[in-house]
């Protein structure tokens, strides 16, 4: 990818980079060589980002040109809300409480954001945090202590407002940016097209162990790709990118769903997309569109915390679920009145609604792969020994899961591979793992996962490779047909 430093004085830059072009305002605007790359990131450096300056008018060409841009005109209109940025900075309270009450400052604290990083080590976590949110090259931060620290003043500033002598910091921050990639691979060729790959160092129940992770790696250079793994603080690269897979547990309320719509919003071709992130991990969304498209599931019922008489009819033992739970958290089996009874008042205190579902005993559960309406693999999941599920949580860290078996997609069932299909084309396109049930011969979906587990060993068992290249296909296939079509 091609980086472009767009500012008023070029001749003034030093940077000590490869493939990094530091031009004029005018050039970028006028001169057809840069109209017509393709494959940019611009980093606007102009001296004001005001409506109808020189400034603005840059970012708003790149993004009609289809070069990524850092300001985007969206992020300069959001900052005219100041509601708005101390809203989302109350999202990551207690970062921000924990980050300044380690510091050596009391009642106030101003300084500056260059490209995420601050002055002040101490205050790095939070210069980190502001530019995630809100991607300018430089921010000017006020933080006012009252009962607690909070944020009174947040806005983008320009070379202009700058003392000289932040020039040399305002350079490395630069050169920071530009370069700091957590590459996975060194040493490679390099390719037209980067991929991201988010995980979660550490995870504990991560989608795809670490020796699947290597494989993706290496299908996404198969197929043309330059791979790098990032996490959580690397969002304020993604536009470095022109993909973006996730390979950590998703959920709206996390930053998964931020990195995804960030990457919708930028034009990257995203697995797991944020729509069918918003789709899956509800059951109470899934439970209804499967109900209202005729997919068979268990006999099911959306209730309500102030309505709970009808779930009476339902016999014990049955199963009760939180909309949003995961790995199998936040699905208990009920055997009488006295527990329903008490996880229902568990429960009801983070929700308004939940869901009953008749127990379907069953000695394993199907999970169906599906990429783009295509079957990718074909599992039996074991139930966990002496245990109705197939992973049992003895604590909130510690847990034992059932065996698993991976079968030839010829070898399945024709009625489990059609079910899944049609479960999976309600979601979206991408890539999803269909949660089946088998009783007496017919077959009921269970859920529809967004970010399926793919493990060496397990999933790829059939597959191996061809699992991880259709995935790095279909991905790549998204990322040309938008190119060309710029």
């Amino acid at each position: 990818m091609l980086k472009i430093v767009v500012t008023e004085n070029p001749e003034q830059w030093d940077l000590n980079l490869e493939a990094v072009l530091i031009i004029k305002p005018s050039d970028y605007i006028s001169k057809e060589e840069y109209a017509g790359q393709k494959n940019v990131k611009i980093i606007n450096l102009c001296k004001s980002y005001q409506y109808q300056s020189e400034g603005y008018y840059i970012s708003l060409l790149a993004e009609a040109r289809g070069h990524k841009s850092i300001p985007v005109t969206s992020t300069l209109l959001d900052f005219k809300l100041p509601n708005l940025a101390r809203e989302d900075a109350e999202d990551f309270d207690k970062l921000i409480q924990e980050a300044l009450e380690k510091s050596n400052y009391n009642e106030k604290v101003e300084f500056t954001v260059y490209f995420g990083l601050t002055e002040d080590s101490s205050l790095s976590r939070i210069g980190i945090l502001l530019f995630n949110l809100f991607q300018t090259p430089l921010q000017q931060v006020i933080f006012i202590k009252k009962e607690k620290w909070q944020l009174h003043s947040l806005k983008p500033i320009n070379l202009k407002d700058l003392d000289a002598k932040s020039n040399p910091f305002l350079i490395k921050s630069l050169e920071s940016f530009l370069s700091g990639k957590n590459i996975s691979r060194k040493n490679y060729k390099r390719r037209k097209y980067d991929l991201a790959i988010l995980v979660k160092p550490g995870d504990e129940t991560p989608p795809s162990d670490a020796r699947a992770l290597q494989k993706f790696v290496k299908a996404a250079e198969n197929v043309g790709f330059n791979a790098d793994f990032i996490s959580k603080s690397d969002y304020g690269k993604i536009t470095d990118y022109d993909a973006l897979f996730i390979r950590e547990n998703t959920n709206v309320n996390h930053h998964t769903f931020r990195f995804a719509r960030k990457a919708e919003h930028e034009g990257l071709a995203v697995i797991d997309d944020p729509n069918s992130i918003l789709k899956c991990t509800n059951k109470v969304y899934l439970e209804e569109l499967l109900r209202a498209n005729n997919v068979a599931t268990p006999k099911s019922l959306i209730f309500h915390k102030n309505d709970i008489k009808e779930i009476e009819s339902f016999a014990f033992p049955f199963v009760i679920k939180l909309p949003d739970g995961s790995f199998s958290k936040g699905v208990k089996k009920v055997e009488n009145v006295e527990e329903r009874d008490a996880l229902l008042k568990e429960y009801f205190q983070n929700t308004d609604l939940l869901i009953a579902q008749e127990f379907m005993p069953t000695d394993f559960d199907w999970r169906v792969g599906v990429l783009n309406g295509k079957i990718l693999f074909v599992c039996k999941y074991f139930m966990a020994r002496n245990h109705w599920q197939i992973i049992e949580w003895k604590s909130a860290t510690e847990h034992r899961e059932g065996n698993g078996e991976t079968i030839a997609i010829d070898q399945a069932p024709k009625k489990l591979i059609s079910l899944a299909i049609k479960a999976s084309k309600l979601i979206g396109n991408g890539l999803y793992g269909v949660d089946i049930k088998e009783s007496k011969g017919n077959f009921y979906v269970i859920e529809v996962n967004d970010n399926p587990n793919i493990d060496s060993g397990s999933e790829d068992k059939v597959g191996n490779m061809e699992v991880y290249e259709s995935i790095m296909k279909h991905l790549m296939n998204i990322v040309i047909s938008r190119d060309h079509g710029r």
